[in-house]
């Protein structure tokens, strides 16, 4: 029942695959490191890149390649399954108080 808190639900080989709820405006950031990719499970979520914007419906999937800055940002609650290396931070280059650790369902 919280938003921008992913959950570890499983394991492939050196990758997490997390389940999360997001709802609102994440915060601009990028994984250095790390390509991240996620899919739309249920719900519309916007990813703001710096040149451009990208509309993602239930059923689709994006991945973000390592070093490129995003937004995401969610105008109605929206669930996610992602794709992560284990050393990935879901805030990236940022650590604040949105910042998570390693969770598990």
């Amino acid at each position: 029942d919280e938003y921008w808190s992913p959950r570890i639900v499983g394991e492939i080989n050196d990758s997490y695959v997390k389940l999360a709820k997001l709802k609102g405006s994440f915060v601009w950031h990028r994984h250095e490191q790390e390509d991240e990719c996620l899919v739309v499970l249920q719900g519309q979520l916007l990813i703001k890149l710096r040149d451009r914007d990208i509309e993602l419906e239930s059923g689709e999937m994006l991945i973000i390649p390592m070093g490129v800055d995003h937004l995401p940002i969610a105008r109605e609650e929206v669930h996610v399954m992602l794709l992560e290396r284990k050393t990935t931070v879901n805030t990236g280059n940022v650590l604040n108080e949105m910042t998570v650790g390693d969770r598990w369902i």
